[in-house]
């Protein structure tokens, strides 16, 4: 029998890290195995993780060997800015009228203090102990994964003295062309660095991984050797939805009845909502909704299921929808996957702006496996729509459709009050975590 091939994934997020930054690499992991390549992990040992999620511990295996070194972060500078201190570790922040001068400060810093960010202190200490470590054991590949994107610059270090050695760069997130980036309020040298630094990654790297499409494209035009592994979802939240799908006569499809057995017509939005992807024209459109129409007033749930900002949720306070609203703030992943099971419409927000197409946040694919269908919002043209399109699960929409969204929202609602809630979804096979981890291992 041949013998697994070696590959290590260095990674800032894992468990008992929660959201969704954690998933894609707990999950390659799961299944590299069945594909002949045996991983080891390399995280941080003591992390200051966002959000900690310990259901998720259960997933990594006894047999994936885990290696730790200590971290320094410095968020413990942060608790000057108080609250905020929890946003900027996870890459978010105040935008426009709601930016105190202590967030204008704090954005300052992160973005020409900390190159390319705060974990940027894990590097040499990571690099010293990584060069010791592949000296002693063999492999043959290794991952690094961001954001955060620090991950990157270990990876610089380290083909540096292991040249022949396969490096994968896989970005989660874009670098530059993320559009948060032109908020951080760089001065010239330092957007001239972050740079620098994400070219000198595309060049160097063996393989640069893209989660879309449209991201892909733009890092091969960037000189990277690139390709396109999207996110996806387990097997396991699929066989949650196994009892109501019944194969059509195309085997690529099927058919999802969802039993009209809940008394409220359920919106759902799972995950992190900030103010940048905040969707204000679908708060327009529902409180139209609640105003005009009395049966969809008395049956409409919005819930929230997450970390929701709290501007967004003071916008609430003096609406009609606010009754609406049924908030359960973070929830364990098991138990996000099953409101995702329990609601009749998912909500999916990206960044407004065209230079964001390429996004495609990882719920997608968990929504994608629920049967239900999805009401996305983005740029006009994305991958997201690209993927809706082709699975049939659902529509996509600008941020200014307010009339078809309305139109989109109430045909939902009135196939749910006639119990003809079945949606046909097909080529979701795709965007199996399963399958998804063969097609890295063939690039490999």
């Amino acid at each position: 029998m041949n013998q697994p091939k070696k590959i290590l994934i260095i990674t800032y997020y894992w468990p008992p890290s929660g959201g969704p930054g954690v998933q894609r690499w707990l999950k390659f992991v799961k299944y590299l195995p069945e594909f002949g390549w045996k991983p080891t992990v390399f995280i941080p040992e003591n992390p200051s993780y966002p959000i900690v999620d310990e259901s998720l511990s259960k997933e990594v295996s006894d047999e994936v060997e885990i290696i730790k070194t200590k971290i320094w972060e410095p968020y413990q500078i942060a608790e000057f800015f108080g609250k905020d201190n929890k946003k900027f570790k996870a890459g978010q922040f105040d935008v426009g009228n709601n930016q105190s001068w202590k967030s204008k400060l704090s954005i300052w810093v992160r973005g020409n203090f900390f190159i390319p960010d705060a974990r940027v202190f894990w590097v040499q200490p990571s690099a010293k102990f990584l060069k010791k470590y592949l000296k002693e054991n063999h492999f043959d590949a290794f991952v690094t994964t961001g954001p955060p994107h620090s991950m990157h610059l270990i990876g610089l270090e380290l083909k540096k003295e292991f040249p022949h050695l396969k490096w994968i760069a896989d970005f989660r997130d874009p670098w530059t062309e993320i559009s948060y980036y032109k908020h951080l309020k760089l001065t010239k040298s330092a957007d001239q660095k972050h740079r620098n630094l994400e070219q000198q990654v595309f060049e160097k790297a063996d393989i640069t991984l893209a989660t879309s499409f449209s991201d892909a494209e733009n890092f091969r035009q960037k000189g990277a050797n690139a390709f396109c592994i999207t996110n996806g979802f387990d097997s396991e939240v699929k066989s949650m939805n196994r009892e109501a799908v019944k194969p059509s006569e195309n085997t690529n499809d099927t058919t999802t009845q969802k039993p009209n057995n809940s008394t409220k017509f359920i919106l759902s939005y799972i995950g992190v909502l900030e103010q940048l992807r905040n969707p204000e024209i679908l708060w327009n459109v529902l409180n139209e909704l609640i105003q005009e129409n009395e049966a969809f007033k008395n049956d409409f749930e919005l819930k929230f299921v997450g970390r929701i900002d709290e501007k967004i949720l003071e916008k609430f306070e003096n609406s009609d929808l606010k009754k609406s609203i049924k908030n359960l703030g973070y929830v364990s992943h098991s138990e996000a996957n099953t409101e995702m099971q329990n609601s009749d419409l998912l909500l999916m927000t990206n960044f407004p702006e065209e230079i964001s197409k390429g996004i495609i946040p990882g719920k997608i694919f968990e929504y994608l496996a629920t049967g239900n269908q999805i009401i996305s919002f983005g740029p006009k043209e994305s991958d997201v729509k690209k993927i809706l399109e082709e699975t049939n699960a659902g529509k996509h929409f600008s941020y200014d459709d307010l009339e078809t969204i309305k139109h989109f929202i109430l045909e939902k609602f009135e196939e749910w009050k006639s119990g003809d809630s079945s949606a046909r979804t097909q080529n979701i096979e795709q965007f199996s975590r399963r399958n998804l981890t063969k097609k890295l291992t063939e690039i490999l």
